[in-house]
């Protein structure tokens, strides 16, 4: 059923933001061009990337359609369902949720916390016969696989047994035939790998999400089912085991079955404390036998990276405790019904060494020539500034990610821009005092402007009404949020040129500022000097005018006296001679 990993990442929205790899306790993540995306030779499937990704761009894999088809096949499809259930259904009754699972085409519903038991009873044996020093729990899959990878030396400490989920699978085979389907649905990502690994034991991991898109789709509400007295669990309800979400739940059922004094059980919850807790614990020898329970997630599977639930932990864990026998109610002793064993193998993994010239070569790209440039400050998602360079040095990480870097060269570009720009240049805020402005702008008002910012370079904190005259428009740009550009104000004698723009809404606004004065004079001249031209060109214009109207007024009296005798059958004038000299 497996297309590709567990988890995996919508590269569209990834914000950016390393939150997934300051929450992820192994750093198997891998940024390229700005986008984290989950390394599977490095992940544990712990599945805190997922629960702490703001814009949901980790996702767990839906096997939503291998479940359908198992369910549509012919064979006989069992739920093994995680006891911390009860924290996502807390509204509904266990006979109503088995009604809502048959529903859906399950044959049957049985307890994970079955196999829990099998799993305490087993350990109890182990303590009482007597076996390692130190001793410590597989109920957890992610915290295992991060034995097996990270500290592979604790192995051989690891409880020789399957899985409480990988138990039960092999309960309800043996009960209802090999050749059974089986699905579980719980609060784990984790499980998903359990199921990779592990195809004939169990079909499918589903998460509590999986289960509610499920109901939704068939449009089943559990709390308004009337349940049939065929919805019992299968083969019957579980008790003790019901405590292992919680933490310290597993270890309260182990102390019961063992009745052994000299061990000493202690619960690690969290992958970084398991960490802290373990390391190098395998050069010692411990004074007593030690039994550790081993939890990924911080608080138990109550608080599982596929729960919705968003009330107080203590009230899951009190609606956990409602749900299991306690351990000195009497509980039976029991023995394993089942063979449960699975020896577990080291899977380290690999980790290269690096030296000291290549830490030196990548921090530099990061701005780091000196201890002390080296702030550890996290924004990178790593612990440490080395913790990055490392990384870089495996392929994982860009320069880009260095937070710091990146602010103090865009502060070195915008200084060196504020330094050279031939312009005054002011910023200020919505209070218009002035957050910072180069040694143009100071000059611009005067020699008390000029001591100020030689006193305070940047002025910062300074009141901008006290310098610049124009302030109303800077008011205006700031109220409106609009840009306001003047070409030619004048104040007193001088001319200014002037472009305030909007830097953050009614927040933050800038100021560019030329003093024009020497160029508008310039203008002022050519311009009185083209009036002049333009005076004298009318002048001429005027007087050619007047020539030519008097020109055209004596030709028009000509003109006017000639067509007159022409009309009146006059002769023309020398008519005579003409005639008198024709041969």
């Amino acid at each position: 059923m497996l297309s590709h990993y567990p988890i995996y990442t919508i590269e569209a929205e990834c914000q950016d933001c390393y939150r997934c790899l300051r929450q992820c306790p192994v750093k198997a993540i891998q940024v390229e061009n700005g986008r984290a995306t989950v390394v599977p030779e490095l992940c544990i499937a712990c599945g805190q990337c997922v629960a702490a990704c703001p814009s949901q761009a980790k996702q767990v894999r839906s096997d939503l359609f291998g479940v359908y088809k198992l369910l549509r096949s012919d064979k006989l499809a069992y739920v093994s369902l995680a006891p911390s259930w009860v924290t996502e259904f807390p509204d509904v009754s266990p006979e109503a949720m088995i009604a809502a699972l048959r529903k859906l085409g399950f044959s049957g519903v049985s307890e994970t916390a079955l196999g829990a038991q099998e799993v305490s009873a087993a350990v109890a044996g182990i303590l009482a016969q007597g076996g390692p020093r130190l001793l410590l729990s597989t109920a957890c899959p992610a915290a295992v696989d991060f034995i097996r990878g990270y500290m592979p030396e604790l192995v051989p400490n690891l409880t020789p047994l399957l899985s409480p989920l990988l138990s039960h699978c092999r309960m309800l085979r043996r009960n209802y035939g090999p050749d059974i389907g089986v699905v579980f649905f719980g609060p784990c990502v984790a499980k998903k790998s359990e199921a990779d690994n592990h195809p004939a034991l169990l079909d499918a991991a589903m998460t509590f999400t999986d289960l509610k898109a499920m109901l939704r789709e068939e449009n089943i509400r559990p709390e308004d089912l009337i349940p049939g007295p065929a919805d019992r669990f299968m083969p019957h309800p579980a008790k003790e085991g019901a405590l292992y979400p919680v933490e310290g739940g597993m270890s309260d059922t182990i102390k019961a079955y063992a009745g052994n004094d000299k061990v000493c059980f202690t619960t690690l919850s969290g992958i970084p404390t398991i960490e802290s807790a373990l390391q190098g614990v395998h050069n010692h020898v411990l004074p007593r036998p030690v039994f550790i329970e081993m939890l990924a997630c911080v608080g138990g599977c109550v608080r599982g990276p596929c729960v919705s639930s968003r009330r107080p932990r203590l009230l899951d864990q009190l609606d956990v405790f409602a749900r299991a026998a306690q351990p000195g109610d009497d509980l039976p002793v029991r023995q394993p019904a089942v063979s449960i064993a699975e020896r577990k193998n080291p899977s380290p993994v690999d980790l290269p060494v690096y030296s000291e010239d290549q830490y030196t070569r990548v921090l530099r790209l990061i701005g780091k020539f000196a201890p002390e440039d080296e702030v550890n400050c996290g924004g990178c998602g790593h612990e440490s500034c080395r913790g990055l360079a490392r990384a870089m040095l495996e392929g994982l990480a860009e320069p880009s990610m260095c937070v710091h870097f990146l602010r103090k060269r865009a502060m070195r570009k915008a200084n060196a821009l504020l330094r050279c720009i031939p312009a005054g240049v002011v910023i200020a805020n919505n209070k218009l005092q002035i957050i910072e402005c180069n040694e143009h702008f100071a000059r611009l008002f005067g020699e008390e402007t000029v001591m100020a910012y030689e006193a305070s370079p940047g002025m910062e904190g300074a009141a901008l009404d006290k310098i610049v005259p124009f302030i109303s428009l800077f008011r205006r740009s700031l109220d409106t949020e609009t840009d306001i550009h003047r070409d030619a104000l004048r104040f007193d004698d001088r001319v200014f040129s002037v472009t305030i723009f909007t830097i953050e809404p009614r927040n933050v606004i800038g100021g560019i500022v030329f003093d024009v004065t020497g160029s508008e004079l310039r203008r002022d001249e050519i311009a009185n000097r083209a009036r002049e031209i333009i005076r004298k060109n009318l002048e001429t214009v005027q007087e050619i005018a007047c020539r030519l109207g008097e020109n055209m007024a004596d030709t028009e009296i000509l003109l006017r006296s000639l067509a007159e005798g022409f009309s009146s059958g006059a002769k023309p004038i020398g008519d005579k001679d003409m005639r008198g000299r024709r041969p």
